[in-house]
């Protein structure tokens, strides 16, 4: 399934994204991997094919101007605000917000698969939980980080971001091939860098750090074209859902790579979002 590919991709791009971060920060790594991104899809779309209309086109910008503003505001968020917290939040309202809108789209998924819907919305919020720890108080220089109202803010801005750019991908006509994905990468560009020159990290990479930011932009470009893919194929709240268990696959990662400890929630996430995507399918 086309969804599960964008998971995977969106997943094992946080990894590295996280590695990178232990070194620059992570505009620093989006500032890199998100023009990459762009030359990527710009030598594959004629491969590809299809007709660049022009209101996919917009939907294309549209959605890349809202995953810009996302990210922007989700590592604002995770600056002053605790991600046991912020993390969760986010993911809810990107898995939650399609769901709404396809309901309004009319679509009816069957029992089943609305149950796996539910069950996956749960597993989410388990998976992308993180208890506070030794790293995170090291990395904020031992000061609080509390879920102030400008961090809440952020927070529900960026998963309505993020939730409004998975809808306004769907939205895009299948005859247009990858030309939306040009245009949503190159508008998220547009605004990562207004984001990094705001915030003073618009600088370049080497060694290590640049070659993960390669890697993340050609992750990326797979996991947006395999949700562009699948939106056009199936209804616009199960493939959301499915894409949004991203986080089990960076946790997962992590765990067996790096050696990190998971919390049992992360476990009891990871096993629900299997049980989910196994309702899904199975409707």
């Amino acid at each position: 399934m086309l969804a599960l590919v964008a998971a995977a991709g969106y997943g094992v791009s946080d990894f590295f994204g996280g590695i990178a971060a232990r070194r620059v920060t992570a505009l620093r790594v989006v500032v890199v991997s998100y023009p990459f991104s762009v030359l990527l899809v710009l030598l594959i779309a004629p491969l590809v094919g299809g007709h660049a209309d022009t209101a996919s086109m917009l939907w294309g910008l549209a959605a890349g101007v809202a995953s810009g503003l996302a990210v922007w505001w989700f590592y604002a968020a995770l600056a002053d605000g605790p991600m046991s917290v912020v993390s969760p939040v986010t993911a809810v309202l990107v898995a939650g917000i399609p769901v709404i809108a396809g309901f309004f789209l009319g679509e009816r998924p069957g029992p089943i698969a609305i149950a796996g819907i539910a069950l996956a919305l749960v597993a989410v919020v388990l998976v992308s939980r993180e208890a506070p720890d030794e790293t995170t108080e090291e990395i904020t220089g031992g000061r609080p980080l509390r879920f102030t109202r400008r961090v809440a803010l952020l927070t529900v801005g960026s998963g309505a971001a993020f939730g409004f750019a998975f809808y306004f991908l769907h939205e895009t006509a299948p005859s247009a091939g990858l030309w939306p994905l040009l245009a949503q990468r190159g508008a998220a560009t547009a605004v990562v860098w207004t984001s990094a020159l705001v915030a003073g990290e618009f600088r370049g990479l080497h060694g290590e750090p640049l070659r993960l930011a390669l890697a993340i932009g050609v992750l990326d470009v797979i996991a947006n074209a395999a949700l562009l893919y699948a939106f056009h194929g199936a209804m616009l709240s199960v493939v959301s859902v499915i894409g949004s268990l991203y986080p089990a696959a960076t946790v997962l990662l992590a765990m067996v790579l790096l050696g990190e400890r998971i919390s049992n929630a992360q476990k009891a996430g990871m096993v629900l979002a299997l049980v989910a995507v196994g309702m899904i399918a199975a409707n």
